[in-house]
C-alpha cells in the first residue's frame, strides 16, 4: 500500500476466489421500523437456519455485519442474551447459536438525520428513504448483508400521521391501521426471496399519480408513482415510460410482473440515479420529474430508458440475482442492454447506438486504459461501491450484446427463457448466464469468457488484399490487447466483427453465398485471414454497428471515409466515418498549432460537413450527430500526451470554418426547424430540436450579432426548456462580443424564473461549469455560495463540481494548478460526508500520468495532499490506485 491513511485502520482486500457460501440462512427477516425526529428503533426478527451443504463438527459462530447503529438488545428464541453471549464492535455483532435453526431478535438505535451518506436509512428534506445497494442495509441492522442471503421480507413503518402520511415498503400492503397516539402503522410483505439490497422504506408527506397495467396473464395491476406535492404535475411521462416498459418486457422477453403494485418514489437526495428495489423503486427526482418546460429532451429520453432499467431489473436483477459482487455486470451488464434495446425500439436505433458508443469511447475505454482497469467481473476489491463503473455497466452491455450478436435474435431469447426457467429465486454467476446462452444454442462460449476476465481494450489491426485474378479479397485482423494493473498479457478474445464491402459505386457486395451484405466474422485467433469472392477489390466497412468494444485500425483514406459517409448502408459506420475524418483532421491542427505553424483546416472536411447538410436520405437525427464533433475528452485520448490548450483551438477553428463556410445552408435549416408546435417528446420531434439547436450553435460562431440575435430571440420566445438551455449554453459560447453581455443576461432571467426548481437549477449551474468561455474557477467559486447550491447534495455537486473539471477541460486544467487543487480540497471535504460521491468526484485526476510534466507534477501533488488524510475505504482504494 501507499502513505495513504484510512479512517479506520487497514483495508480489508476481498477476493473472488475466497468466495464462500455462508454457514447460515436467513429464512424470513420481519422489520418494525419506528421513526422518530431524533433516533429510529429498529426491531428485526430473523430466523436463521443452518447451511446443511456444508460439513461441520460444531455449530459454528455466526457473524452478522453491522455499522454507525447502537446496540439495545439481543434475544434468541424469545430469551434476551446477556452481553457476554455475544460480541459487537463497529463492523459487525457475533452471535454464538446454539441450535441449527433459531429466531434472533435484534434491536438496534439508528440516527437517520445524521446519515449524510446516504447509505442505508436516511433523511432527504423532510422524507425517510433508504439506499441499501451494495452494502447500505448493514446501517440499518445486524444481518447477512450479502446478495446469495435470499429471505421474505414483512415489513412494518411505524411513525408520526401527520408528518409521515405515507408509509412504503416492498411488495403488498397487509395491514394499515391508526395507533392511539397520533402515529400509524402500515405492514408489507414480499412473497419473493430477496437479498438485503434490495429493500426499500419510504415514509414522508407524498402524493401519487396512479394508472393500472394488464399483464399478458390478464392481471391487473396498480402503478403509482410518488413525489412532493410541488411536483406532482412532473409525473407523467414517467408513466408513460413504465407502461411502455412493462409491455415490451412482455412482448420481447416474455416477462410479466409479479406483484399487485408497482411504485416509483423521486427523492432529492440520492447517489445514484435510481435503485431497483423490488415492488418499490427509489429514484433520484432527475431521473423520474419531467414537463416540456422543466426538462430537456435527453431528459425526456433519460427518464424514459432509467425508468425501464429499473423495471426491467425486477426479472434480470431481483427474480434472479448475484451471488456474489464480483458478479454485479451479471445483472447490470444485462439490464443496461434490455434498456438499451427498448430505447432503440422506441427512437433511432441507429442514434441509440452512436450515444453508447460515444460514452464507450469517452469514457469507459479511458477506464480501461487506466489505473482504475478491472475485468467487467473483478477478481479483488476494497470498496464495492468503487465497481460501479462503466466498465461493469456498459462495457458488461456490450459483453451481453456480442453474445446476441453471436447466437442471434432468436437464439438469445431462447437463452434468456432458459436462464430465468433455471435460475428463477436464485442468487447465480456469470458462467450461469453463459451456460444458459450455450445450453439453449448449442455453442462453445469458453473462449468467449474471456471478456469477463480480462481486463482493457482489445484493439484489432486490418489490412486487405485483393488477387484480381482469383477475384478474391482478403481481410486480415490481428488483435492485440495492452497490459492493464495485475494483467500484463492477454490471451486472444473471441470477438465478432461484423463485415460488409462496398464496390466502387458504393452499392453494398454480398458476401456469403445466400447473398446478405452484412456478415459476422468470428476472430478467435492473435491472427486470422477471412476470404470473400469479389470482382473487382471492394472497400471495407468494419465492424457493423460496432459489433464489438474495441478499437479499430485500419488504413482508410480521407477520400475513403468521405466516400462511406456517403454511402454506407450501416448507419452506425456513415456516422463513425466522419467521426474518424474530423479526428484525423483536428489531430492535424494539433500538430500544427504544438509546432507554432499556422493550422489549416483541410477543406475536405468541409466539404464532406456541406454534403451531409443537404443529404436528404438521412434523418435529422443523423445529420446533428455527423455535424457534431468529437469531443475534446476523445480527442484527448488520441494523443501520447494530452494537451487541452491546443485542442480546444483547433475544434474552435474547425467549428469557425465550418460556420462560414455554410453560414447560409445553417441559416436555412434553423429557419425551417424553428417552429412553434407544440412541444412532444418523440423521436422526430427531438431530431428536429436537437438539429435547429446544432445549426444555431454553428452560427454564433461567427463574429457577427446575427446567431447572438437569433439565440436571444430563441431564449425569449422558448416554449420547452430544450429551446431555452440551448439557448442558454449557445449565447455562453458566442464568440462575437455583444454575446457575453446576452448570456450574462439570460442567466439572470433564467435564474429568476427557475429559483425554486432545484433540478433546472441544476442545468443552470451545470452550463455555467462546463463552459470554457464562462466558467472559470473564479465563476465557479462563486456559484458554491450560491443560495440554491447545496454542498451535501450529491445532484449539485455533479453540476458544478463535476462539470467543471470533467467538461471543462481548458480552465481545469490551467497551468496554474489551481483548478487541481480546487478538487482536492473538495474530495477530501466531501468524503467526511459521503465517501461514494467523493470516490467519484476524483475521476477527472484519473489520467494525471497522461499529461505534460508541469501539470503531471502539479496533479500529483494534489493527489498527494488527498492522500495525506484521513480517507475512507471508498477514497483510499482509488487514490491507491492512482498513485501506484
Amino acid at each position: 500500500m501507499n502513505d495513504g491513511q484510512l479512517k479506520d485502520g487497514q483495508p480489508r482486500v476481498i477476493y473472488l476466489k475466497d468466495y464462500q457460501q455462508p454457514d447460515y440462512w436467513i429464512e424470513t427477516t420481519d422489520l418494525t421500523f419506528e421513526l422518530g425526529e431524533e433516533s429510529t428503533l429498529v426491531t428485526a426478527k430473523l430466523n436463521f437456519r443452518l447451511n446443511e451443504s456444508k460439513t461441520y463438527n460444531a455449530l459454528p459462530s455466526l457473524p452478522l455485519s453491522g455499522e454507525d447503529m447502537a446496540l439495545v438488545s439481543v434475544a434468541i428464541d424469545g430469551e434476551v442474551v446477556p452481553a457476554v453471549g455475544y460480541q459487537v464492535d463497529s463492523e459487525q455483532l457475533v452471535l454464538h447459536p446454539q441450535t441449527e435453526a433459531f429466531e434472533a431478535t435484534i434491536v438496534t438505535l439508528i440516527k437517520p438525520q445524521d446519515n449524510t451518506s446516504l447509505e442505508g436509512l436516511y433523511k432527504s428534506g423532510g422524507m425517510f428513504c433508504t439506499q441499501c445497494e451494495a452494502e447500505g442495509f448493514r446501517k440499518i441492522t445486524y444481518y447477512l448483508d450479502r446478495p446469495d442471503v435470499m429471505s421474505v421480507f414483512t415489513t412494518t413503518v411505524i411513525a408520526d400521521k401527520n408528518k409521515y402520511p405515507v408509509l412504503l415498503s416492498n411488495g403488498n400492503a397487509v395491514e394499515r391501521r391508526d395507533l392511539n397516539d397520533g402515529r400509524h402503522m402500515v405492514s408489507w410483505n414480499d412473497p419473493f426471496k430477496k437479498p438485503a439490497y434490495l429493500f426499500a422504506l419510504v415514509a414522508g408527506t407524498l402524493e401519487y399519480v396512479e394508472d393500472t397495467f394488464t399483464t399478458m396473464g390478464g392481471r391487473d395491476v396498480i402503478l403509482r408513482i410518488f413525489v412532493e406535492p410541488h411536483n406532482i404535475s412532473k409525473c407523467d411521462h414517467a408513466m408513460r415510460s413504465l407502461k411502455k416498459s412493462m409491455k415490451w418486457d412482455e412482448e420481447v422477453y416474455g416477462r410479466e410482473y409479479d406483484l399487485d403494485i408497482f411504485m416509483i418514489v423521486a427523492v432529492d437526495d440520492f447517489n445514484m440515479g435510481a435503485m431497483e428495489n423490488k415492488g418499490l423503486n427509489i429514484f433520484n427526482s432527475s431521473c423520474v420529474l419531467a414537463r416540456p418546460d422543466t426538462a430537456t429532451d435527453a431528459s425526456f429520453q433519460r427518464i424514459e430508458a432509467i425508468v425501464a432499467h429499473e423495471y426491467f431489473h425486477n426479472w434480470s436483477g431481483n427474480r434472479v440475482t448475484c451471488r456474489d459482487w464480483f458478479q454485479l455486470s451479471l445483472k447490470e451488464g444485462f439490464t443496461v442492454f434490455r434498456d438499451a434495446e427498448f430505447t432503440a425500439d422506441m427512437n433511432s436505433r441507429t442514434v441509440k447506438r452512436i450515444e453508447d458508443v460515444n460514452l464507450l469511447r469517452s469514457a469507459q475505454f479511458i477506464e480501461d486504459a487506466g489505473p482504475m482497469a478491472h475485468p467487467i467481473r473483478p477478481e479483488s476489491f476494497i470498496e464495492i461501491s468503487n465497481f460501479y463503473t462503466l466498465t461493469v455497466y456498459e462495457k458488461g452491455e456490450e459483453v451481453v450484446r456480442m453474445i446476441h450478436n453471436i447466437v442471434g435474435k432468436a437464439g438469445f431469447r431462447k437463452g434468456t427463457d432458459l436462464y430465468f426457467e433455471r435460475h428463477d429465486g436464485q442468487a447465480v454467476t456469470t458462467e450461469d448466464f453463459v451456460a444458459a446462452m450455450e445450453d439453449a444454442n448449442n455453442v462453445d462460449l469458453t473462449q468467449f469468457k474471456r471478456w469477463y476476465s480480462q481486463a482493457g481494450t482489445p484493439v484489432l489491426d486490418v489490412t486487405d488484399s485483393y488477387d484480381e485474378a482469383k477475384q478474391e479479397y482478403c481481410l486480415t485482423i490481428r488483435q492485440s490487447c495492452p497490459a492493464t494493473p495485475g494483467q500484463e498479457s492477454k490471451k486472444p478474445f473471441h470477438i465478432p466483427v461484423a463485415v460488409g464491402l462496398l464496390d466502387g459505386e458504393g452499392e453494398p457486395m454480398s458476401v456469403d453465398a445466400e447473398g446478405h451484405t452484412t456478415t459476422v466474422l468470428h476472430l478467435k485467433e492473435a491472427e486470422q485471414s477471412f476470404t470473400f469472392a469479389a470482382d473487382e477489390r471492394p472497400l471495407p466497412s468494419l465492424l457493423r454497428e460496432f459489433s464489438a468494444p474495441v478499437k479499430l485500425n485500419y488504413d482508410y483514406s480521407r477520400e475513403d471515409l468521405i466516400f462511406l459517409m456517403s454511402h454506407d448502408e450501416d448507419g452506425f459506420n456513415r456516422w463513425d466515418s466522419c467521426q474518424r475524418l474530423a479526428i484525423a483532421v483536428l489531430l492535424e491542427l494539433v500538430a500544427a498549432i504544438q509546432a507554432d505553424e499556422k493550422p489549416v483546416v483541410d477543406p475536405r472536411l468541409i466539404d464532406a460537413f456541406g454534403k451531409v447538410l443537404v443529404d436528404k436520405t438521412l434523418d435529422k437525427a443523423m445529420v446533428a450527430e455527423m455535424l457534431t464533433l468529437p469531443s475534446e475528452t476523445l480527442l484527448a485520448e488520441q494523443m501520447a500526451v494530452i494537451d487541452v490548450d491546443a485542442i480546444y483551438q483547433a475544434r474552435e477553428l474547425v467549428r469557425q470554418t465550418i460556420a462560414e463556410a455554410h453560414r447560409d445552408q445553417l441559416v436555412a435549416i434553423y429557419d425551417h426547424l424553428n417552429s412553434d408546435k407544440p412541444y412532444c417528446p418523440e423521436a422526430e420531434d427531438i431530431a428536429e430540436r436537437s438539429l435547429k439547436n446544432i445549426a444555431l450553435g454553428y452560427l454564433v460562431e461567427l463574429n457577427d450579432t446575427a446567431g447572438v440575435e437569433l439565440a436571444k430571440a430563441q431564449f425569449a420566445a422558448a416554449g420547452n426548456m430544450t429551446d431555452s438551455i440551448a439557448a442558454v449554453n449557445i449565447l455562453l459560447n458566442a464568440v462575437h462580443g455583444s454575446g457575453k453581455a446576452a448570456a450574462e443576461a439570460t442567466l439572470q432571467q433564467f435564474a429568476e424564473r427557475w429559483s425554486g426548481d432545484t433540478n433546472v437549477m441544476d442545468m443552470w449551474f451545470s452550463c455555467q461549469a462546463g463552459n470554457a468561455r464562462f466558467g472559470t474557477l473564479h465563476k465557479v467559486r462563486e456559484l458554491m455560495v450560491h443560495p440554491r447550491f447545496d454542498k451535501k447534495n450529491p445532484n449539485k455537486m455533479r453540476a458544478l463540481v463535476s462539470a467543471y473539471c470533467g467538461r471543462n477541460l481548458v480552465n481545469f486544467h490551467d497551468i496554474s494548478g489551481a483548478g487541481y487543487e480546487f478538487l482536492a480540497d473538495e474530495v477530501v471535504r466531501v468524503d467526511a460526508l459521503n465517501p461514494q460521491l467523493a470516490s467519484r468526484l476524483i475521476t477527472p485526476l484519473t489520467r494525471w500520468k497522461r499529461y505534460d510534466e508541469t501539470r503531471k507534477g502539479l496533479m500529483q501533488k494534489a493527489l498527494q495532499r488527498i492522500q495525506s488524510h484521513d480517507l475512507s475505504k471508498d477514497l483510499f482504494e482509488v487514490v491507491s490506485k492512482l498513485m501506484a
